[in-house]
């Protein structure tokens, strides 16, 4: 469905000035904006219910994890958990690659031109974006701090260029962020269920708005490159779970933005959107216990996932599925 069309209403309740917008950023303007009556209420008692139910789930499963060791609930391990048993546990040993180096500094490079004041050329804001992530000590972007400070030229200037890439598809099709409109990138977000046996944990690539009370008001965003998958929708209500359960008001509306061809992707906020994420977070964490006994006959199952597979060459369905003539790449 396209999104209406933009208004000078739709930008003053941005508290934005109308500006001079291309048709895409016209579109992210639209799902933006709504009005306080638009916005749904929520019972205070959700996220009381919502960690009840996800406990109830998986305390048996849980009952010996030590709290100081926790199980660690990712959008990325519930993916793999519920697709190819075999890819998942393979991919739990993390290969550094350039193809995650690029994904993290474009996402920096991002994050700076929101934060950042005044016109800033793109290749700029991929350079300090290398610059920050190479003296950097954050959990989770030493690896990268490494990889960028030993890399060859070549690959640093492909990294840089891909990013690039990314940060201008982004410019091309978001709007000037009002600071009103409380934009924030990679907005970490995480709790703890079970008296710290396990964590779900998130980093969303750019959270905008507030809650009003028990009124919702935030929106999360993804910001992917390529095709859309069903998954994606997965990965934001997931997210959208975690809030609910950290601030007790979810958020109103979720949106992946695929950045090569410009589409938006929104989905509005429901008790019965939460209630499936709580029931597919309860058998992705029973899924992850019973993958950890290591004589548990894996289930295999093929499909797109395999070409980048760490175990494809060695894979006989893999490479069955690989092999497909009949299959458009």
């Amino acid at each position: 469905m396209l999104p209406p069309p933009v208004t000078a209403d739709a930008y003053r309740r941005l508290e934005m000035e109308p500006p001079r917008l291309n048709p895409a950023q016209q579109d992210v303007v639209a799902m933006l904006g709504a009005a306080k009556s638009d916005r749904p209420e929520f019972d205070p008692d959700l996220r009381h219910r919502l960690r009840a139910q996800l406990e109830a789930g998986v305390a048996d499963a849980v009952a010996t994890v030590a709290p100081d060791d926790p199980i660690w609930v990712s959008k990325h391990r519930l993916r793999e958990v519920h697709g190819c048993e075999a890819k998942y546990r393979a991919d739990e040993v993390f290969v550094v690659s350039a193809a995650n180096a690029r994904g993290i500094v474009a996402h920096k490079a991002i994050e700076l031109s929101i934060n950042l004041t005044g016109d800033h050329d793109p290749l700029e804001l991929v350079d300090e974006a290398i610059a920050r992530l190479e003296h950097s000590d954050q959990r989770g972007e030493q690896w990268v701090a490494e990889w960028l400070r030993t890399c060859s030229e070549i690959e640093q200037a492909e990294v840089k260029a891909e990013a690039n890439d990314r940060l201008v598809k982004f410019l091309d099709c978001w709007p000037p962020l009002n600071p009103k409109w409380r934009p924030a990138p990679e907005s970490k977000l995480y709790v703890d269920l079970c008296d710290g046996r396990i964590v779900l944990a998130g980093k969303v690539d750019l959270a905008l708005g507030r809650a009003e009370g028990n009124r919702a008001g935030k929106v999360l965003v993804d910001l992917k490159t390529g095709r859309a998958h069903a998954s994606h929708r997965e990965d934001l209500r997931f997210y959208a779970l975690i809030e609910a359960l950290r601030l007790g008001v979810p958020p109103r509306r979720l949106a992946t933005h695929y950045l090569d061809s410009g589409r938006l992707d929104p989905e509005e906020v429901t008790v019965d959107l939460l209630d499936a994420a709580v029931a597919r977070t309860i058998d992705g964490v029973l899924a992850m216990v019973d993958l950890d006994d290591p004589d548990r006959v894996l289930v295999k199952k093929p499909g797109p996932p395999c070409r980048w597979c760490p175990l494809a060459d060695t894979c006989a369905e893999g490479q069955e599925w690989l092999t497909d003539e009949s299959r458009a790449y």
